[in-house]
């Protein structure tokens, strides 16, 4: 087999979704100067993540989880991978625009599932009519989706990940004309929502072509091999639900407390900085290349690749964990407090951040463990041990919410992903040696671990010696752009002196056996 370069994937996908996080924050800045934290703002944040939670399953969650493996090895054998993608397509197609026909009717129940607390207030009305506009959405994502997991397959990697770039670049430039065109920004920005999708599924289809996979739609049919893609499919379509029910759980109970929809939307936004390019990079390379080589034998690439991807993975969450942690009122205050934004929000929304924070490292590990299963096409355990988490994460939530407020959300996510890492971890212990860490990763993680927490200290004592600059206006940004170029010399410095890793490690060619 030819192997996928997975530091080459990984910092492909990486560079793009970093460009993706950071226009995003130019969005959801504009976002909350424009509109705030008030009725629109929070009708504009649950109407958009609306398609979102449904992509889950249909997008690059659920389906691509089973599609990915199967199309994987359908390319590494030369069994007619492009009949294969085809008919995905056509079956996909078909059932997200039932999906969308059914919602444009239900959506006023979609809204009341996703935020009770609006019923009754102008926030209601507001969330069914923007829902209605965005949700077309999902059908361009989901077929982006496959043939993103297409690409992925075949080893190319920029076209896929630069996709989502111009989702933000369209947001971006529909806030930059709205002054000189009257229209009502929380409509405008609605708008943009379709016509997003429509441009990224643009991208990839032509790529896709380009890679030799045309992908043409053609009457669904019901073949063994969908068949058996559907089988695969549901269990993890299933366990995409438990996820959603985890966010639903979430946003249910901050719709009681004030602005707290909007708090928990802008912490969610901080820590997916990182999670995004981190946890991302690797779901995206990992998976194909465990499929590719569990179908070629490759017992001792597996373990490398498997390896290689949780010490990429702890190298950049854990001091990114820790920066979220000790920084989390200053980030906050410099990227959000402007406009409609006041220093309330700030507070409200950085305690979130740091809760969000401790939960990163394990929503990072999670893109790493899953692929372990479903390279296997192993749907059904993940699927198991999400339930578990739901458990938690919904007696945490409500249960926590009368004694602490909106931030039981938080700590209630970041619990259940550390309960959902650690069942993956021991139901993988029974893979053999592809699931098993290898001799370098063991020596390196509790120096990465050293490293993160001298970085923590080091941003502590900056922060107290300086903290007022941090709100200074025209120094703030300069003040920031200091803290974090302070922090990473700092982390990679002392990371290198004490042995947790090697600048080469990032950026040298992976082979097996290196």
């Amino acid at each position: 087999m030819t192997p996928i370069r997975l530091v080459k994937g990984f910092a492909t996908v990486g560079g793009w979704t970093l460009a993706s996080r950071i226009l995003g924050f130019v969005r959801d800045a504009w976002l909350a100067a424009v509109l705030g934290t008030g009725p629109a703002a929070q009708a504009f944040i649950v109407a958009f993540s609306l398609p979102n939670m449904f992509r889950r399953f249909f997008a690059e969650g659920a389906f691509n989880t089973a599609f990915v493996p199967m199309f994987s090895k359908k390319y590494e054998a030369g069994d007619d991978p492009e009949g294969f993608a085809r008919d995905a397509m056509s079956g996909l197609a078909s059932v997200v625009i039932l999906l969308t026909l059914v919602a444009q009717l239900a959506m006023p129940w979609l809204v009341l599932a996703m935020a009770s607390g609006f019923a009754g207030d102008e926030r209601f009305d507001l969330a069914v009519t923007y829902g209605r506009i965005a949700f077309p959405y999902i059908l361009f994502i989901s077929l982006a989706a496959l043939a993103s997991g297409v690409l992925n397959a075949t080893g190319r990697f920029a076209a896929a990940a630069a996709a989502p770039v111009l989702l933000n670049v369209i947001f971006i430039a529909t806030f930059w004309m709205l002054p000189t065109t009257g229209y009502d920004a929380g409509l405008a920005i609605t708008w943009a929502v379709p016509f997003a999708g429509l441009a990224q599924f643009a991208l990839v289809w032509f790529a896709a072509k380009r890679a030799g996979i045309t992908l043409m739609p053609r009457l669904p049919r019901l073949t063994p091999e969908m068949r058996r893609l559907a089988r695969v499919a549901a269990p993890a379509m299933l366990a995409g639900g438990v996820v959603q029910v985890n966010l639903l759980v979430g946003r249910q109970v901050a719709s009681y407390f004030g602005d707290a929809v909007a708090w928990l939307y802008n912490a969610d936004r901080l820590y997916q900085l990182p999670l995004g390019v981190v946890a991302i990079a690797i779901g995206v390379v990992l998976l194909p290349d465990l499929s590719r080589r569990l179908k070629a034998g490759d017992t001792a690439g597996s373990q490398h690749s498997y390896s290689r991807a949780t010490e990429f993975a702890l190298a950049l969450t854990l001091p990114s964990a820790v920066a979220l942690v000790v920084a989390s009122v200053p980030l906050t205050a410099v990227l959000f407090e402007r406009g409609r934004f006041g220093p309330e929000d700030t507070l409200a929304t950085a305690l979130a951040v740091a809760v969000y924070g401790i939960g990163l490292p394990a929503f990072v590990l999670q893109k790493v463990l899953q692929p372990l299963y479903f390279a296997r096409e192993d749907t059904r355990s993940p699927f198991n041990y999400a339930l578990v988490s739901m458990v938690v994460n919904a007696g945490l939530a409500i249960g926590l919410a009368p004694v602490i407020g909106y931030i039981a959300a938080a700590v209630a996510t970041s619990a259940a992903g550390w309960v959902m890492v650690w069942q993956l971890w021991r139901g993988a212990r029974g893979m053999g040696d592809a699931a098993r860490f290898d001799a370098r990763l063991r020596s390196r993680a509790p120096r990465i671990v050293a490293a993160s927490i001298l970085m923590g200290v080091a941003l502590a004592l900056v922060i107290w010696l300086a903290g007022p600059v941090f709100s200074l206006p025209g120094w703030r940004y300069l003040a920031m752009l200091g803290l974090v170029i302070f922090g990473m010399v700092v982390y990679f410095g002392g990371g290198a002196m004490i042995g947790a890793f090697r600048l080469s490690d990032f950026t040298g060619a992976m082979k097996r056996g290196r």
